[in-house]
């Protein structure tokens, strides 16, 4: 044992710690690190910029493990360069309570980037990341050269290659030349079910040469010939890259190793003593660093500071040069917004109104002067989803300063990207398209809402509301599930005074993603007063207008187009002496975070008779009108027509509400 090299040992620790930890927790793929552990060693030994006591230095390189399977190589390395996780912890892989979750999770573990394990979730966010870089590399480097420049690594595994939102990124990473981002493929040739030649032949270094991608294919055990392809890689200044690294899984054991049986399950007590024995190890210990290991390794303690110190220098010479410059850069790194209230538009009261996408697209421009970080566009929706901001430009590989994104017909890559910006820091990314097909950015939100990744979505056509496009493009089941996701903060504005409040929510909450569900038709613009002031929008509930006498015994709930015909059905029924509260809905969460009075105010629990209408499904509306109430909604698909006909058609009217109102009395 003791005639290895240093490199050596530590590599072959990474091996026996993962090993180790797998078989303790008696689940986990050691396949991966085994096979991985020589160019992730080189990677974080020779090139990676990162200073282990401060994970969240803005100018250090990302590493993303996008086979997020293998997340024990992450977590050996983690503790072995000396961040701030445990040999117990390690020791507590995959049990309650650790911060080593069989899957790496971002805010969980220190120097994890990002979420992963939904395969093709890591690469894409990566992009994201990439994209974020160029643009602030742009607007702060020609004021102190280097302020912002770091490389976004990623290890990303056959699997990963699969899937097709990684397909999406890819080519739009071609397509903006992204020479920050460098990827390591571990192609090992394995998947769950065996060889990849059961589905996966393609050759994929000519795809990605086809997409715009620099190639270059290496032997993945040899250390030298993986450090030489990272280093003709980081002079690929405008194009990414991917490093094909043809490797073996389970790399040292005997009888496992180029076997499927290594992926996904533990080695076995004796096949971890026979492979510590190949590899030279002590098979009597387990969880062992050597001494001199952990010394080398902690290095990188020691050069992270160094490269951090140079970098402070840098921005105290830009706060020298350019206070103003300094001061942005400062606010965006630290999520900082001018008093929004002060900026949004207000709308005045009309009949005829506005769609809320219309509003939408307007409160964007008060809002794209004034918060500099805004960064985002379209997936090829830009003039239906009023998301281009005038006067800012693309953003394309000529122009990376610009501030509107094309992100082509590539929703879910969009929607990943979208998490890696907020993740990288110093921009807050939206993106728009049709709320149909939230469904193709759903992976995204999801691994938003886990990871509580602050990004807004725009989605415009959220209802019958669309028309002639008919049931492919109307939303139905959306609102519903998307609300079904933790973390998630759907807001369906009624008006565009809410709309302009919707966005004041989207841009201060930081918990995870904001939704907006807007319009394609005409709103009216409602007549506010202080008890129905549009800012209440910030409540998630409120009340838009009581009953004549202030003694409810019927309440009205409603969102969005909706809410217009609540309000005339109120009429008809003060008209009849019955009396009524309309209250405006725009987000269930808003409301649930209320307290407790403030929600008896506006839903008193002694009024039941309740109706709820939304032009959607009723799924998840008896929670606010009760067992006693009814919702109203569609619990079909749609139809096309003009918009006008469907809600007649559907019986999403003011008569339907007051028939339902009178029979929940009688």
């Amino acid at each position: 044992m003791s005639d290895k090299t240093i490199e050596q040992r530590s590599v072959d620790t990474i091996r026996t710690l993962s090993m180790d930890a797998v078989q303790a927790a008696n689940s986990g793929h050691p396949g991966m690190p085994m096979g991985m552990a020589d160019a992730a060693y080189v990677l974080w030994t020779r090139f990676l910029k990162h200073n282990p006591d401060h994970p969240e230095w803005a100018n250090r390189d990302r590493f993303i493990l996008s086979a997020g399977h293998g997340s024990m190589l992450l977590y050996s390395l983690l503790h072995l360069t000396g961040y701030d996780l445990s040999l117990e912890e390690i020791r507590n892989f995959r049990q309650l309570h650790s911060i080593t979750p069989g899957h790496p999770e971002a805010g969980m573990t220190p120097g994890v980037e990002t979420t992963t394990g939904p395969l093709g979730q890591g690469f894409s966010t990566g992009v994201g990341m990439a994209m974020a870089q160029a643009h602030l590399a742009a607007r702060f480097n020609p004021h102190v050269d280097g302020l912002v420049d770091h490389y976004i690594y990623a290890i990303v595994s056959d699997g990963d290659l699969m899937e097709g939102v990684t397909h999406e990124s890819a080519s739009m990473a071609g397509h903006l030349k992204l020479g920050k981002l460098i990827y390591l493929y571990d192609s090992n040739r394995i998947s769950i079910d065996g060889s990849t030649d059961l589905a996966f032949t393609e050759h994929v270094a000519a795809r990605f040469d086809a997409y715009g991608w620099h190639t270059i294919e290496v032997d993945g055990h040899d250390r030298e010939d993986i450090a030489r392809a990272i280093e003709a890689a980081q002079k690929e200044s405008d194009r990414p890259s991917l490093v094909v690294c043809r490797t073996h899984i389970g790399f040292g054991s005997p009888n496992k190793q180029d076997s499927a049986s290594s992926h996904g399950a533990p080695l076995g007590e004796e096949e971890i003593r026979l492979t510590k024995e190949r590899l030279g190890e002590d098979p009597d210990k387990s969880f062992y660093i050597p001494e001199e290991v952990a010394t080398h390794m902690q290095e990188a303690r020691v050069k992270g500071k160094e490269a951090e110190d140079v970098w402070k220098q840098k921005l105290q010479t830009l706060k020298s040069r350019n206070a103003e410059a300094w001061q942005e850069f400062q606010d965006r790194i630290d999520r900082n917004l001018p008093n929004l209230e002060e900026i949004l538009p207000v709308f005045e009261a009309d009949k005829k109104g506005l769609a809320t996408r219309a509003s939408s697209g307007q409160v964007l421009q008060a809002l794209a002067s004034n918060v500099p970080h805004l960064l985002g566009g379209s997936a090829d929706l830009a003039g239906s989803n009023k998301t281009a901001m005038d006067g800012e430009g693309a953003f394309q590989a000529t122009s990376y300063e610009g501030r509107n994104i094309h992100y082509g017909v590539r929703e879910h890559a969009m929607g990943a990207a979208m998490n890696g910006m907020a993740l990288h820091g110093g921009v807050i990314p939206f993106g728009g398209t049709f709320l149909i097909f939230s469904d193709y950015c759903r992976p995204a939100i999801r691994v938003g809402a886990l990871s509580r990744i602050p990004v807004v979505y725009v989605f415009t056509h959220d209802s019958i509301g669309l028309g002639e496009d008919g049931p492919t493009h109307q939303p139905i089941e959306q609102l519903a599930s998307l609300r079904a996701i933790p973390n998630v903060t759907v807001l369906r504005p009624a008006d565009a005074n809410e709309t302009a409040w919707a966005w004041k929510v989207a841009l201060e909450r930081t918990e995870g993603p904001v939704l907006l569900a807007l319009t394609r038709q005409n709103l009216p613009t409602l007549e506010r007063t202080d008890a129905n002031a549009a800012s209440l929008t910030e409540r998630g509930a409120y009340v838009v207008r009581d009953a004549s006498n202030g003694e409810p015994e019927l309440l009205l709930l409603s969102t969005g187009s909706e809410l217009h015909i609540m309000l005339n059905a109120a009429d008809l029924l003060e008209e009849e002496g019955i009396g009524t509260r309309v209250v405006s809905m725009p987000s269930w969460e808003l409301f649930r975070d209320q307290s407790e009075s403030y929600r008896e105010s506006v839903l008193p629990s002694a009024v039941r008779h309740r109706i709820s209408l939304e032009a959607g499904a009723t799924q998840g509306w008896h929670e606010w009108v009760g067992s006693d109430g009814v919702a109203i909604g569609l619990d079909r698909f749609g139809e096309s027509a003009p918009f006008e006909e469907l809600y007649e058609y559907f019986e999403l009217t003011a008569d339907r509400v007051v028939r339902e109102a009178k029979s929940l009395r009688s």
